[in-house]
């Protein structure tokens, strides 16, 4: 599917007019949520934009550009003048953000608020589906989904001199990376993509370098502090029909391209974190598949947030560029998909994601970790401690011993006791972490009485001593036996390491 629609002209002064008619009216993420009120904007959220039309009603020029670009409504020329001003409606068609439809005006590109907790941007995109009202072309420029949001919470913020944002599409990845990176360099093999990203930045009166080209083609030989990435990474045959989505690339070899090159392209001690798909093949372990994509020297964390059955992610990804399932077209481009996951024994797609570090010179750490329970903190900050820990766990080997550790207070211990002989016997102990990604660790008795000692005050051999003389153990086998669970239960931020005694 291609096209032939012209690129927007979204230059420095059609931007800087449209940016004084954004700021006018208060079209920003707060503002809109402003004039919609709570409900109606939650009820847009949901796909019912009824509400929000209402609601717009009573908002001037803010309501405008509610209707134009956040429920795809047609304007008269009168209300979209007093809106747009100082920027023409002619020179608005000219560069592409309108289109007239008889005597009436409708966005020709999705241009909406986007923000968090420091501010608001606008994203330029293209109109999905609905607002088009036909599929969309091949190289249709995707708005801010349910993928760029999570990879944005996933996206560690530490401050860093250089960032890659690769396959940067509408750009919003770059958008929040301009708040810790002195300096963003973003690509994308879609000149469309590059185009409406310019206008992205233009508009938010940013300085991003853009290149064009394939994967890191464009970056040769550069290396950054960091690197993110939301690549086309659905799973299936080889083939392309929306760029945004689609790499070309069998199953999910995109995914492991990505994970395999993106470490000779950080500094030392530079981290990558993207968006991936794995496949689930009948007789392999999926982290034993994931594993192998790693070069050498490469800390890993891939966390795995959903496993989708091959005929759902079908259907969900059909749906997506606008084909319904049941019509002829969506069962023959189901019956060619399912059949090359029949023939490549998958029975599953594994979705997650992955944060890596340069580690030069080091023995790598690489866990692969199943993650799909609910929880509500961002992990970004959790895999920038998470490398922390890891580093921690790496420098100090076996003096963990000497450390003195102790038990968060995000940390919870749960007993489940059932009906005994002797009354009420305890069979179940499980620790939980209620921050974070929520983890929990099953453990056993003498664990639990070890972690009842780490208060931060005796060093953990002097804990191994006391507890093997109470319990009648020996000392080597007891040390033994707990020094992994130490290590892991630090890596998980469920002990937290303190000073050497």
């Amino acid at each position: 599917m291609s096209t032939n629609t012209p690129l927007p002209d979204l230059s420095d002064d059609v931007c800087a007019r449209l940016r004084e008619a954004f700021r006018r009216t208060g079209y920003d993420a707060d503002g809109v949520v402003d004039a919609l009120g709570g409900a109606a904007h939650t009820a847009l959220g949901r796909g019912e934009p009824e509400p929000a039309r209402r609601a717009s009603l009573d908002a001037g020029d803010l309501g405008v550009f509610i209707r134009l670009f956040l429920l795809g409504l047609a304007e008269p020329e009168k209300t979209v003048s007093s809106a747009f001003a100082p920027l023409s409606t002619d020179d608005a068609v000219a560069a592409g953000i309108l289109r007239t439809v008889g005597d009436e005006f409708r966005a020709a590109l999705d241009i909406r608020p986007h923000g968090d907790e420091d501010g608001s941007w606008w994203v330029v995109s293209d109109l999905d589906a609905d607002m088009l009202g036909h599929v969309v072309p091949e190289d249709h420029v995707l708005g801010v989904g349910h993928a760029s949001l999570s990879l944005i919470r996933a996206t560690s913020r530490r401050p860093v001199g250089t960032l890659l944002d690769l396959g940067t599409g509408n750009g919003v990845q770059a958008l929040h990376a301009t708040r810790h990176a002195q300096r963003v360099t973003a690509t994308d093999v879609s000149a469309r993509a590059l185009a409406l990203a310019a206008g992205t930045f233009r508009l938010n009166e940013l300085d991003v370098e853009l290149l064009r080209g394939e994967w890191f083609a464009p970056v040769a030989r550069r290396r950054f502090d960091q690197v993110v990435c939301n690549p086309p990474f659905v799973v299936g045959p080889p083939r392309v029909d929306y760029t945004y989505r689609d790499s070309g690339l069998a199953g999910d070899d995109a995914s492991a391209l990505v994970v395999r090159q993106l470490p000779s392209f950080l500094n030392d001690g530079g981290t990558g974190q993207l968006l991936a798909s794995w496949l689930h093949r009948r007789g392999e372990d999926w982290g034993d598949r994931v594993a192998r994509w790693l070069p050498p020297e490469t800390d890993a964390w891939f966390v795995q947030r959903d496993v989708a059955d091959p005929g759902l992610y079908v259907g969900t990804w059909l749906r997506d560029e606008g084909i319904d399932p049941r019509s002829p077209e969506g069962r023959a481009k189901a019956a060619a998909w399912l059949d090359w996951f029949t023939e490549n024994d998958v029975q599953g797609i594994g979705f997650g994601f992955v944060t890596l570090r340069r580690a030069n010179g080091q023995t790598p750490t690489v866990v692969c970790e199943d993650l799909r329970q609910a929880y509500d903190d961002p992990l970004g900050p959790e895999a920038a401690n998470w490398l922390d820990r890891v580093e921690w766990l790496r420098t100090h080997g076996d003096n963990v011993l000497d450390v003195a550790f102790r038990v968060p207070d995000t940390v919870l211990l749960e007993r489940v006791d059932s009906p005994g002989d002797e009354g009420w016997e305890t069979t179940v102990r499980r620790l939980h972490r209620t921050d974070g990604p929520g983890w929990q660790h099953e453990v056993d008795e003498l664990t639990t009485r070890l972690l009842a000692g780490c208060r931060g005050a005796l060093p953990l051999s002097d804990l191994l001593d006391l507890l093997s003389a109470a319990q009648g153990l020996d000392s080597a086998e007891l040390t033994t036996a707990a020094l992994p669970i130490v290590r892991e239960l630090v890596r998980h931020g469920m002990l937290v390491p303190g000073s050497p005694q």
